[in-house]
């Protein structure tokens, strides 16, 4: 009679719960029927006289049930996240055709001048902007009054500091914001309007009118 002198598992069966399977999914049923295979083939041939130790056994199963729950956790969760994703995408669809302020300090002119935004977490009692062409030349230079704490929408009416009207095409502008004689915090913000909603690896992602992409999270306000 063939039998296996040992008093633990073989490390057969360990190799058997913890082998990775590329295929989907059935890697957990597989792993189990593998494991009680060889298990129950080490039982058979085992020495009567030297048999396997029963707390080891108990180890090994419980080792098992530890490996085969968590891949039923990882493919739960792999389900779960899909469907998030998937749920995302198909909100981030109604806010195609509208337009949203995001960082930024790009600014598209029509000959008809164009919105931006300013952020002033302080707030400012005056908010200066130079309006620059492609060759960063200062076109307009804007003033302001005083804005509210948090995000403002601001206007350009496309002219230059002649008052004509400037070429189309795209410009930057610098923001500076003051409270007194003091510079205050801010930040600039670009409007564009949200033309199509793409899911990617990293996340959502905003196709804007500006030929840029943004995550949704990176919105600051919707119009």
């Amino acid at each position: 009679m063939t039998t296996v002198n040992t008093n633990q598992v073989s490390q057969d069966i360990l190799d058997a719960v913890n082998k990775k399977n590329s295929s989907k999914g059935s890697n957990v049923d597989e792993a189990q029927d593998r494991f009680m295979t060889l298990l129950v083939t080490q039982m058979k041939n085992q020495d009567p006289l030297n048999p396997m130790d029963n707390a080891q056994v108990t180890s090994q199963m419980a080792q098992l049930n530890t490996v085969t729950g968590i891949n039923k956790l990882n493919e739960t969760m792999s389900s779960l996240i899909s469907s998030v994703q998937l749920g995302q995408s198909y909100q981030a669809t109604s806010m195609i055709g509208h337009s949203v302020l995001v960082s930024g300090n790009n600014l598209t002119h029509a000959e008809a001048g164009g919105y931006f935004g300013v952020n002033v977490p302080n707030g400012a009692d005056t908010v200066s902007v130079n309006i620059k062409d492609g060759a960063g030349q200062i076109v307009r230079t804007l003033s302001f009054g005083k804005q509210e704490v948090g995000v403002n929408a601001l206007s350009w009416d496309g002219k230059n500091n002649e008052g004509v009207v400037a070429p189309s095409g795209n410009y930057t502008y610098e923001i500076t914001a003051k409270i007194g004689d003091t510079t205050t915090t801010s930040s600039p913000l670009s409007l564009a309007q949200v033309q199509s909603v793409s899911n990617s690896t990293s996340g959502i992602k905003l196709n804007l009118s500006n030929n840029t992409a943004v995550a949704v999270s990176d919105v600051v306000e919707i119009f």
